[in-house]
């Protein structure tokens, strides 16, 4: 490369630094807008809400929620990887979505890694256990009994098949040597509407979901599925402790823009998304619900999700789950 050549490179790189610097700035000028890539009233969808209220303020815009559920979260996943990589479209991404996918689906219309620029790790969320409280089961090693005097006849409901909430029960399934039948729904708040209303018997799934209508006395809230038990249920066992040793299942969430956003973009809302995680309140109206708060950086939260689609890859395979 001669010098005038050279020039011209450094020139076009400098220029380049200096406009997207400068984008950078003043983004964003618009709302932007966050799919939650499952219906309304799961734990994806509330999280979303709790973080996107206080980014409003130091965003000086709006965080628009939009659901678009669908095929295990693939349709809201695929519409954000298609969409422009200019920091106003970024998704809720899963354990299901990013973790789980990758190996359910033969051909995901989405590569996990490829197709996205990681922006944090927003919060793990631990699974509860919970019952219809018509179901004569006071605890795990009682819903057992049931089970097995009545292999196939009690049924759990998921967000989908090959969603978390179904491995988790498949996963509870195969550690327990029991049959159940599954129920998939087309998202979590689906599935919860029908477990309130005596349709199943149980579900394995995300807390801030289940908490409300436990709350409530709509259901009954048995275990969670951490392999130890959690600070703020100091009283409530765990799965592994109550008849299925081993076992260890727990979601997460977190952010990411398509591939190509900015990387001063990513790094100016993964600072935002932060700093909303740190406020008291907001970790208060998390942890309530059983929610642990993360916050990491962008290269923290990518391998993540490449540990994740790893360690999935064999429990779906063994589980025989299938996409709708």
């Amino acid at each position: 490369m001669d010098n005038s050549t050279a020039l011209r490179f450094c020139t076009a790189l400098t220029c380049s630094v200096i406009a997207q610097a400068g984008y950078a700035q003043s983004y964003p000028v618009k709302p932007i807008r966050l799919i939650v890539p499952f219906a309304p009233g799961g734990a994806n969808d509330i999280i979303a809400r709790v973080v996107s209220q206080r980014l409003a303020e130091p965003l000086g815009q709006q965080v628009v929620v939009e659901n678009r559920g669908g095929a295990g979260g693939t349709i809201g996943v695929e519409a954000a990887a298609r969409s422009a990589p200019d920091g106003y479209t970024i998704v809720m991404g899963h354990v299901g979505t990013f973790g789980v996918n990758p190996t359910l689906y033969p051909k995901l219309p989405y590569d996990a890694i490829k197709d996205f620029a990681p922006i944090t790790l927003l919060a793990m969320v631990p699974n509860g256990m919970v019952l219809h409280p018509a179901l004569p089961a006071r605890t795990v090693k009682d819903f057992l009994a049931l089970a097995r005097a009545k292999p196939k006849q009690l049924l759990y409901g998921s967000g989908g098949n090959g969603s978390a909430a179904h491995l988790a029960a498949a996963y509870f399934e195969y550690l327990a040597k029991i049959q159940l039948t599954h129920v998939p729904y087309k998202g979590t708040g689906p599935a919860l509407i029908d477990l309130v209303a005596g349709q199943t018997s149980m579900m394995i799934t995300g807390m801030p979901a289940v908490m409300p209508h436990v709350r409530s006395g709509r259901l009954r809230l048995i275990a969670v599925g951490t392999a130890k038990r959690l600070a703020q249920f100091p009283d409530l066992p765990t799965i592994g402790e109550s008849g299925v040793p081993g076992y260890d299942a727990t979601q997460w969430y977190g952010v990411l823009a398509p591939a190509g956003t900015p990387r001063t973009i990513v790094t100016k809302l993964n600072a935002e998304m932060s700093k909303a995680l740190a406020q008291p309140d907001v970790r208060e109206k998390l942890a309530a619900d059983g929610t642990l708060p993360v916050g990491n950086t962008p290269e923290e939260f990518g391998a993540h999700i490449k540990a994740e689609i790893a360690r999935w890859a064999p429990v779906v395979k063994a589980s025989g789950a299938r996409p709708e």
